[in-house]
């Protein structure tokens, strides 16, 4: 059988992919990956740009598109069949990159590559790569490097198991909607929420909070109580304020920022906004606070202008029913964001940093 995560002569062929394919084919693409970096850090190997890219860009580059693909099958069509075998997957692969971006003797490799050899954009690149080897802690040593390599390990497990709390979380929470609470809903909303709700032997409307659900409720639904309900529960999903508690993130948000903390100090920042910013634009975490602080300046005018039409507006719901679908605003974001640093967002060391 044919495994579609090893073949990269095409597109993605995310449909053929199976729960069954994963372990298989982490397995050989962890082995050329491993063989390629041992090849790379020998001694007879050359320091050369295009040498080393050949050999391990090329095997770390599959290996990232293989576990990306299972990474968003896992956040889209989330089984408990796939969910297993990602989670069995995710700490060799962790480890795989944890000690990539780490390798000592990588560092000293990059560190080799004579400048002079190098194209503008091969400059660019190769300065990126030693920046993103400090950032993951390739000039730590002794207990420091085997903690940084304990932090990483952990965030991804908790980084997993956030996002699967989220994803239950959303899975679990519905209400059933009657005639008069869902005019203004798109026709085709409706009809695949009284089927659902049909299925389940009940009559009405069964609302969701999954986007294809949520979003246009809370678009074109002229019952602002109807939206409210749906807005409040999608923005405590997996909180302490949801209505339910076995998904609460709240513990594993506060050892994420602890271990952010504990990494950014042994790489020696003063926190985890710093160590963010070190492969960003901004220069300093006061200088996105200002940016943030004036931009509030500036569109506070025009926002409160909004807000006065809305108050005095004679009939508030007649601007949901003045939007043609497709053309209206989307009010609400979600405030339940996936957990940073996941290893399913892997890089090769020459790619920018993924933090």
């Amino acid at each position: 059988m044919s495994n579609p995560l090893i073949d990269f002569s095409g597109l993605p062929r995310f449909n053929e992919v199976r729960p069954e394919h994963i372990a298989p084919a982490m397995t050989q693409l962890l082995s050329q990956a491993e063989a390629a970096m041992a090849q790379v850090t020998s001694a007879a190997f050359p320091a050369d740009w295009s040498s080393i890219a050949k050999v391990l860009d090329t095997s770390t580059e599959q290996l990232g598109r293989a576990w990306g693909m299972v990474g968003h099958l896992q956040s889209v069509v989330d089984t408990p069949e796939l969910r297993a075998a990602y989670n069995a997957e995710l700490p060799r692969i962790t480890d795989f990159f944890t000690r990539l971006g780490a390798n000592e003797a990588l560092y000293a490799k990059y560190k080799a590559i004579p400048l002079a050899s190098l194209n503008q954009e091969q400059s660019r690149a190769h300065t990126l790569a030693l920046r993103n080897f400090v950032l993951s802690g390739a000039e730590l040593v002794g207990p420091a490097k085997v903690r940084f390599a304990a932090i990483q390990e952990r965030m991804a497990e908790i980084s997993q198991l956030f996002s699967e709390h989220v994803l239950d979380a959303t899975d679990a929470w519905n209400i059933l909607a009657q005639e008069p609470e869902v005019q203004g809903v798109p026709e085709d909303v409706l009809q695949a929420a009284k089927t659902a709700a049909q299925a389940e032997g009940q009559t009405g409307y069964k609302l969701t909070l999954k986007m294809p659900c949520y979003l246009p409720v809370m678009q074109y639904a002229h019952s602002s109580d109807l939206r409210e309900k749906l807005y409040r529960a999608h923005a405590t999903r997996a909180s302490a304020e949801f209505a339910h508690p076995q998904f609460d993130n709240s513990a594993l948000l506060t050892e994420i920022l602890q271990l952010r903390q504990e990494e950014a100090v042994l790489l020696g920042y003063a926190n985890h906004a710093q160590v963010s910013l070190a492969s960003k634009m901004a220069e300093s975490p006061h200088q996105v606070m200002d940016f943030l602080r004036d931009l509030a300046h500036r569109a506070k005018s025009y926002a409160e202008k909004d807000l006065n039409e809305m108050r005095t507006s004679p009939a508030p719901n007649s601007v949901w029913r003045t939007h043609k679908r497709g053309t209206g605003p989307l009010l609400a974001k979600s405030s339940s964001k996936r957990a940073t640093t996941s290893a399913s967002k892997t890089s090769s060391p020459i790619s920018p940093h993924p933090r």
